[in-house]
């Protein structure tokens, strides 16, 4: 059993053991998912032919074995009747570990990256854990010079660019000491969520102290449109509002910390460049 933090991903999935075995673990051949974030990651080092079932929310990539089981409310036995040699979890939620261990499952532990480090490591953990180190270690590679490429790219602004991340309609937002955060101020752009109170990073916010802060951009990943928050009451006054620069995006492209988060970078870099260049709106 392994659980993995900020600090030894790789090394402590090289030390993965049979529960009760002691012995080192040959790479699994029937490994179940329980995190969305994990299945896109077995899947883009190679591994996915070697996954037999995911979680009901892993709907990434579409050929991926989507089943009824639940991250949230994980059911060992459920699990069990896959006949998997590892599980992957991102929770251990109802003490899922220790029921797994009881049945002689092996189980890794992922959880939610807080830094890119975190998310490239985990990569890596699952590479070394699956049998594909290799393909993992290229993955990584390829996602730090994209990641690096687009952030060297974007033009400078004359000051910085503030951005509102919308979580849910109820505006539930994200501090820039969260993962999402840190991804806007690669991209340099000023959290306005900073300012608020919050012991987690995810402060919900009032629509006045949105309005207040007057966002540049804004970016939905709650499945709201930009036509939706125009009408929203005195929202016209926010800059990112009366330019047009309401982001919406895909609210698991956003949430999810595997190889796709490229294109997350991708798409709002693609927005604040705009921001910069076009007639210098906001600059």
């Amino acid at each position: 059993m392994v659980t993995f933090r900020r600090a030894g991903i790789l090394a402590l999935a090289l030390a993965l053991v049979v529960p009760g075995s002691g012995t080192a673990a040959a790479a699994p051949r029937r490994i179940v998912s329980l995190s969305p974030t994990a299945t896109e990651d077995l899947f883009a080092i190679g591994a996915g032919k070697q996954v037999v079932a995911v979680d009901n929310d892993s709907n990434y990539p579409p050929t991926a074995p989507q089943t009824k089981l639940s991250g949230y409310t994980p059911n060992a036995e459920a699990i069990a009747a896959y006949k998997p040699d590892l599980v992957v979890i991102s929770n251990d939620l109802g003490g899922i570990r220790k029921a797994l261990a009881r049945l002689h499952i092996r189980v890794l532990l992922e959880p939610a990256a807080a830094t890119l480090a975190d998310a490239y490591g985990q990569i890596e953990a699952l590479g070394a854990a699956t049998g594909h180190a290799r393909q993992a270690a290229s993955l990584v590679a390829r996602m730090r010079r994209q990641i690096a490429a687009i952030a060297a790219a974007l033009p400078r602004p004359s000051r910085p660019l503030t951005v509102f991340h919308e979580l849910d309609p109820t505006l539930y937002s994200a501090t820039s000491k969260t993962f999402i955060g840190r991804i806007y101020a690669l991209l340099g752009l000023k959290d306005i969520a900073d300012a608020a109170r919050s012991g987690n990073g995810y402060p919900q916010l009032s629509s006045e102290y949105v309005i207040g802060a007057r966002p540049d951009l804004i970016v939905l990943a709650d499945g709201q449109t930009p036509a939706q928050v125009a009408k929203r009451s005195g929202w016209s006054s926010i800059p990112a509002v009366q330019q047009h620069d309401i982001l919406s995006v895909d609210p698991d492209l956003a949430s999810r910390w595997g190889p796709r988060i490229v294109d997350f970078v991708r798409v709002v870099a693609g927005r604040v460049k705009a921001i910069v260049t076009t007639g210098g709106r906001h600059a």
